[in-house]
C-alpha cells in the first residue's frame, strides 16, 4: 500500500474519531502524520490547556489513548478488518509540562508485530497488541509517555 493510500484511510479514520468520540472533536485533534512503523495525532494548546497554561495532563493521556487506540483501528481498517478495539491496561508517565501545540506519536511496542497481532486476530477472534505511544519534549526525552494494550474483537456477523 502507497502512503497515500494509507495517508487516506488514516485522515478517513480521524474523521470517523471526530464524529463519533465527542472528546476527539472537543479537543480539536487532527492527524499528525502515518506511516508503516507509526501514527501520529496532532493537538492544538488551546482546547486542551489547564489552569497553569500548560496542556492538561487528562488531554495528554487522552491523546495519547486515542492515539493507539488509532493505530490499532488503522492496522484492521487496511485489512478490512471490523472488530472492536478497547484498552486493556495502560500506563502513563508525565516528565515535563507541554507549554504549546502538541503531537501524539504511537507505535508498536518493540515485544509486538503486526503479523502475531493478525494471525491470533484469525484463529481466536480476538487478540491484544502492545503499542507505546509519547508526546516529544523540549529536548531528547519524551514530555509524556504511555505504554498500553489494546484488544481487538472481531464483531459477530449479526452485530449492528
Amino acid at each position: 500500500m502507497s502512503n497515500t493510500e494509507r495517508h487516506t484511510h488514516a485522515r478517513k479514520m480521524v474523521t470517523f474519531m471526530r464524529d463519533e468520540i465527542p472528546l476527539a472533536q472537543t479537543m480539536d485533534l487532527s492527524l499528525h502524520d502515518c506511516d508503516e512503523q507509526q501514527l501520529s495525532l496532532a493537538a492544538p494548546l488551546g482546547p486542551n490547556i489547564n489552569d497553569k497554561g500548560c496542556a492538561f495532563g487528562g488531554s495528554l493521556v487522552s491523546v495519547m489513548t486515542l492515539n493507539g487506540w488509532g493505530l490499532v483501528e488503522l492496522e484492521l481498517r487496511l485489512r478490512g478488518l471490523e472488530c472492536d478495539v478497547f484498552v486493556g491496561e495502560s500506563t502513563v508517565r508525565y516528565l515535563e509540562p507541554v507549554w504549546e501545540d502538541f503531537i501524539s506519536e504511537a507505535r508498536l511496542a518493540e515485544s509486538a508485530d503486526w503479523v502475531t497481532f493478525f494471525d491470533t486476530l484469525a484463529t481466536r477472534g480476538r487478540a491484544r497488541v502492545e503499542v507505546l505511544c509519547r508526546v516529544p519534549g523540549t529536548g531528547e526525552k519524551p514530555a509524556a509517555t504511555l505504554e498500553a494494550r489494546f484488544v481487538a474483537k472481531r464483531r459477530s456477523p449479526d452485530a449492528v
